[in-house]
């Protein structure tokens, strides 16, 4: 009776398109949910994730769960997860990609989750890494770790999603660092991320994971920039 009466004066909407949300809707409407640019990219080697970073990182596998495309319904859905503080769509969207990531071979093996880190000063502006509740989501589906502490972000750099390769690249040198390295020696890593359009951020991150011993690396991000 309360969530009834909640809804009457506060109707909750659906964070991609702003209609209501019926009863049994949760954060996506039935019909967003049905036409959200899901990629299947998950058991494709050679899919869009994979050839960004062709030649530039290592990685055993990588995915994205949506495609992005400007003034699309998953546009929309980052935006009400970045800046308007609805970290449920994280969680909705690490649930949705942990569960078919969780029944493939290829990511059986994954021992820890790190997101892709804000700068501290970015952090505490916004309040939350809009990446955890999708990282934690997945670790839980892929029974392995969540570790949002060893790699730190050490330069505030601007939102780069519409830069070109060339001026990205430009403002990317080694803007990471890691703490306490050594927990993480041998393990496969699974890192996370929000959107992948060059894969700079990707690049960087990967690099500097890459010095701790013996670690191999995957790759899995809400969307990918069509």
């Amino acid at each position: 009776m309360i969530k009834n009466l909640l809804n009457l004066f506060f109707p909750e909407v659906c964070k991609a398109c702003s209609n209501h949300l019926s009863d049994n809707e949760l954060q996506i409407c039935t019909n967003c949910r049905h036409n959200l640019p899901l990629t299947d990219f998950h058991d494709d080697k050679e899919n869009a994730v994979h050839k960004i970073l062709y030649g530039r990182v290592k990685l055993e596998h990588a995915t994205a769960l949506l495609h992005f495309s400007k003034k699309g319904i998953v546009q929309q859905l980052m935006h009400n997860l970045k800046y308007r503080g609805h970290q449920d769509i994280g969680e909705l969207l690490g649930d949705w990609l942990g569960n078919d990531l969780k029944q493939l071979d290829s990511y059986s093996n994954i021992d820890v989750v790190i997101p892709v880190p804000l700068h501290k000063a970015k952090l505490k502006s916004r309040g939350f890494n809009q990446v955890d509740k999708f990282g934690i989501a997945l670790a839980n589906a892929l029974n392995a770790e969540y570790n949002p502490l060893v790699l730190v972000k050490t330069t505030n750099t601007k939102t780069q999603v519409f830069k070109d390769r060339l001026k990205r690249n430009a403002n990317q040198s080694t803007n990471f660092k890691i703490v306490n390295g050594t927990s993480l020696e041998n393990k496969h890593i699974l890192i996370v991320d929000d959107i992948i359009t060059t894969g700079a951020t990707i690049e960087d991150c990967a690099n500097t994971l890459l010095q701790i011993n013996g670690i191999t690396l995957s790759l899995a991000t809400m969307s990918i920039t069509d």
